[in-house]
């Protein structure tokens, strides 16, 4: 298991259904865990700030 499946895995055990993030080198190998499973929906943002505040008003 790599460390973004671990992570994954991890966001799942949590009830995590949505992920807000920068694709980037160094989040690669989340990313492509994410890919790998059905139940957490990834939503690409274009700046960190605005995934901030996207995720913000999500939760609310």
């Amino acid at each position: 298991m790599s460390g973004g499946q671990a992570a994954v895995e991890a966001l799942r055990a949590e009830g995590t259904r949505h992920v807000f993030g920068l694709i980037g080198s160094a989040t690669m190998e989340m990313f492509d865990a994410l890919y790998d499973v059905d139940d957490v929906t990834f939503i690409g943002v274009h700046d960190e700030r605005t995934g901030t505040h996207m995720a913000d008003g999500y939760a609310r």
